[in-house]
């Protein structure tokens, strides 16, 4: 009797297939959309109290002085530039057949996103 109902040949591709940067840009890109997604009852609650007027809304947006909250509007911006960045590849690779230097495309878009990130810290936002 085996021990693992894997077959040892599958579970080498399984592992091999882990290591590809086609499997790293799917992961990174449903991570970021996961991401996008929690921030969005925050996004509406904010949206909320603007309706309910100025004052509100003003006492709201001054809890978003705080450090914490900064560093996560930054890692709210990479991840939404990684999901834009990743999201494009996909489209390339659908719409356009491109499937050549994945590596390097993967690089890339992690590169940019994180780039824009940077741009968001350092300009004060």
């Amino acid at each position: 009797m085996r021990a693992s109902t894997t077959p040892p040949m599958r579970a080498g591709l399984i592992r091999a297939s882990l290591r590809r940067p086609g499997f790293a840009a799917a992961l990174i890109h449903r991570l970021s959309g996961l991401a996008l997604a929690l921030f969005l009852p925050m996004h509406f609650i904010a949206l909320g109290t603007a309706l309910q007027g100025a004052d509100r809304l003003e006492s709201f947006l001054g809890l978003t002085q705080n450090g914490f909250v900064r560093t996560a509007e930054w890692g709210l911006v990479c991840a939404l530039a990684v999901h834009m960045a990743l999201g494009l590849r996909v489209l390339a690779i659908e719409w356009l057949r491109y499937r050549e230097r994945t590596a390097l495309v993967v690089s890339g878009c992690l590169a940019t996103a994180f780039a824009v990130g940077l741009l968001f810290l350092l300009s004060g936002a």
